[in-house]
């Protein structure tokens, strides 16, 4: 099974990307949805990952940016 993490900052944008996308997805595919909002503790780790704005799905070492809610680094 893969799996993937979707980080988001809770705005509009993000909240319609992941509506959208997460119907997209094969449902064999995992998806780990974490709120940068609910947990900024958490942003180190989509900063690892490679993620430079949110909304943004990482699967394995791939990130895919999906349109602009906000920069990582505004959500420090």
């Amino acid at each position: 099974m893969t799996t993937a993490r979707y980080y988001h900052a809770g705005c509009p944008v993000c909240v319609e990307a992941e509506q959208t996308l997460l119907n997209l997805l094969d449902p064999n595919v995992q998806v780990e949805v974490v709120h940068l909002g609910n947990v900024p503790s958490r942003i180190a780790e989509a900063e690892a990952a490679g993620v430079k704005s949110v909304p943004a799905l990482v699967v394995g070492s791939q990130v895919l940016h999906l349109n602009f809610g906000a920069a990582i680094a505004d959500l420090k």
